[in-house]
């Protein structure tokens, strides 16, 4: 099965070192889908070596309505910003698109850039694998699992530790709110809900409750989720449908069709599934399991 890479890196490096080239090679090679962004600096280095290679499996994530560099005119993904966003939170929405969007990263560093570091912990967090390859000293480090992340964050300088922290979310920087940090004491029921990332089981219950009460904003909002975690590109191929399509249609306030639905719900593992309400009259409640 073909695989999307998320490919990027920092802003300072105009040049791909050869360890990078390598392995942008081999992707190419192997026909997996590339999903990079559209800045200057390694975002344009990618693109201008995937077009030198004529590669055309190519799609350039953007934040806003338009991209600062597709130099291979490929098809683009433009996400949706909070107008409230500014800097380095606006560009990051993308990021974080990319992510939840691959199935493996290639990030390419300037032993200085927080942003890309932050692509790796987001990669990390959504149990994917990464490969960090620093433009400076070329040395190439692969992430596979939190441990490996704490023993590179061990390492780190403090100023990136604490440039990391500010840009990061909640989420993506403590996904399993320690005790310690709560001074002592056991988080509660809504500290807990508020700081740990919801589960696919979470979720389903978010939608089972959605269709309970017949509210399809929060239904297409949590089939949303699950299916971003699963990868769209997945759900895509699964369905049949487009995956710009699907990406309209399960962002909030997209309206899917009951077949849409249905096609992303088996992609996903879930079903639907219909029980009668106290009522004697029909059947009024739907809910999947």
């Amino acid at each position: 099965m073909k695989s999307t890479v998320f490919i990027g890196g920092s802003r300072h490096v105009s040049r791909l070192p050869a360890e990078a080239k390598a392995r942008v090679d081999n992707i190419v090679s192997s026909n997996h889908r590339v999903v990079v962004g559209d800045a200057n600096g390694a975002d344009k280095a990618v693109q201008q070596h995937l077009l030198d290679a004529a590669y055309k499996n190519v799609t350039v994530f953007c934040s806003g309505k338009s991209c600062r560099n597709n130099l291979g005119e490929w098809p683009t993904h433009h996400v949706d910003v909070p107008k409230a966003l500014k800097g380095f939170q606006f560009y990051a929405a993308k990021d974080r698109e990319m992510a939840r969007e691959a199935d493996f990263g290639l990030m390419i560093w300037d032993a200085k850039s927080a942003g890309t570091i932050l692509n790796v912990l987001r990669l990390v967090r959504l149990n994917k694998k990464a490969v960090l390859v620093n433009a400076n000293d070329k040395h190439t480090t692969t992430f596979k699992t939190s441990a490996d992340w704490d023993e590179f964050l061990s390492s780190a300088s403090a100023e990136l530790r604490s440039d990391l922290r500010e840009r990061a979310t909640e989420e993506e920087w403590s996904p399993v709110r320690q005790t310690s940090l709560l001074d002592g004491r056991a988080p509660s029921t809504l500290e807990r809900r508020n700081l740990v990332p919801k589960t696919a089981d979470d979720l389903t219950s978010d939608i089972n409750a959605a269709f309970a009460a017949g509210d399809l904003a929060s239904v297409v909002e949590a089939l949303g989720s699950i299916a971003k975690v699963r990868g769209m590109t997945h759900v895509a191929n699964d369905t049949g449908l487009a995956r710009e399509s699907l990406y309209r249609s399960l962002n909030s306030g997209g309206n899917p069709e009951l077949a849409t639905i249905l096609k992303v719900m088996a992609s996903v593992g879930l079903r639907l599934t219909a029980s009668r309400t106290s009522h004697e009259e029909g059947v009024s409640d739907a809910s999947n399991q």
